[in-house]
């Protein structure tokens, strides 16, 4: 069954010898809409810090749980880097992290998308769907050069790893006309890939939310906000209704 992106947020997260902190956002890559990075408060045991954890090494999430566990232990995560965390987040910083914690980096197997710790399952890697349509958050100024040495390539960001709290809220339009806006993300908590845009088109169909596939989305444009369908606002409004007292299947979107 999928989540809400907003309902794994807060969620209290638990090393093997105690709590690290809780979820505050999702980084995904957006041509893959596969979640690489759970971004996590560390609270008042590391002083407010933030550390980023791999989604592929952290156990599947379930509905309803009020916490979620990591293969880890509390000193693992207080020596990892990962303080001020902000986007972009560059390949040589992603590449320190898994130095630190002992883990092959999900990049460095051809044809995984996860490189799990044991007893959690390897998932295969899932098609590139949806492309961007601007740099990553911060990692090259409007009218930049985006080419690059390797060296500087690897301190940039990558230009595909999106934060999902700053996907919530952007207009959606279709083909034809607005449609409404982002009201959340729906993610598979199993294998963390994003599935579903939850579309509030309350200004032109009052009191509906629809399950738009992430297989519908030709273009998300960070400069304007905005995220870019092909597909008409009659097809839009033939995609799922979302109810939020059924669970939705993974696979087909419909709820019972």
């Amino acid at each position: 069954m999928l989540l809400r992106t907003s309902s794994i947020k807060n969620l209290s997260v638990e090393a093997r010898d105690g709590e690290i902190g809780s979820i505050s956002d999702l980084l995904f890559e957006d041509d893959t809409w596969r979640v690489r990075w759970l971004v996590v408060s560390t609270g008042s045991w590391l002083f407010g810090r933030k550390v980023l954890l791999p989604a592929s090494h952290v156990a599947p999430s379930r509905p309803g749980a009020s916490s979620i566990t990591v293969d880890l232990t509390r000193e693992q995560v207080e020596s990892s880097p990962g303080s001020g965390i902000d986007l972009p987040v560059s390949r040589q910083m992603e590449t320190s992290i898994y130095d630190s914690y002992g883990w092959t980096p999900y990049w460095s197997a051809p044809g995984m998308a996860f490189i799990p710790a044991a007893g959690y399952p390897v998932m295969p890697a899932f098609p590139s769907t949806a492309t961007a349509g601007a740099p990553a958050l911060g990692a090259v100024p409007a009218g930049s050069n985006v080419d690059g040495s390797p060296g500087e390539q690897q301190q940039r960001g990558d230009p595909h790893l999106r934060s999902a709290k700053e996907v919530t809220g952007y207009y959606v339009h279709a083909s034809d006309a607005d449609i409404g806006h982002v009201e959340d993300l729906l993610v598979d908590g199993t294998d963390w890939l994003i599935r579903y845009l939850l579309v509030d088109t309350k200004n032109w169909w009052p009191g509906k939310m629809v399950l738009v596939t992430t297989e519908w989305v030709d273009e998300i444009s960070w400069t304007e906000k905005t995220v870019h369908t092909s597909q008409t606002r009659d097809e839009v409004k033939r995609a799922p209704e979302y109810n939020p007292a059924q669970p939705i299947d993974g696979t087909s979107g419909s709820q019972h």
